[in-house]
């Protein structure tokens, strides 16, 4: 038997002030896009933003149904988007804001498992990193330079 060892390397901001100033605006139409998600059921609000190679901000925000598997994430929202419009642009770096509407979150909150590999598609498509920058409604933001970072099992159309 062989062990291997898998490493997730992350980085931490205590603030959004100690961020440059692109990631600070990017962050804000995270924010933005958050206060705007369909959330009447689990009342967790997120959204996300994106910075293509053109210049574009595209952002998304969860879309949550009554039938619960017909809703939608704030990251598959925002990158299916942009993808839908700029097919040839590629995703330089994603952020996203998540918090309850009951109490602050000062945790960064990852995307979920499905958008992990929705976004790990696109990376791999693009062939080059996406930066992720995550944060809750407040606090500290945590930073990775790729989306495998963050998932380095990857399922891709290798193994297809």
């Amino acid at each position: 038997m062989k062990k291997l060892k898998i490493e997730c390397h992350i980085n931490a901001f205590e603030s959004l002030d100690e961020l440059p100033k692109n990631i600070q605006e990017l962050m804000h139409n995270a924010h933005v896009a958050r206060l705007k998600a369909h959330a009447p059921y689990s009342n967790f609000l997120v959204g996300a933003a994106l910075e293509l190679s053109n210049g574009e901000i595209i952002s998304g925000n969860n879309q949550e149904n009554a039938a619960y598997p017909s809703g939608l994430c704030a990251e598959r929202t925002a990158v299916f988007y942009a993808h839908s419009k700029y097919p040839n642009e590629t995703i330089l770096r994603m952020a996203i804001s998540a918090g309850s509407t009951y109490k602050k979150t000062s945790t960064p909150i990852p995307p979920c498992g499905g958008c992990r590999q929705a976004l790990m598609e696109y990376e791999t498509l693009q062939d080059t990193p996406i930066e992720l920058y995550f944060m809750g409604t407040e606090g500290p933001i945590a930073h990775s330079a790729s989306i495998e970072n963050i998932l380095p099992l990857i399922f891709d159309k290798s193994v297809l």
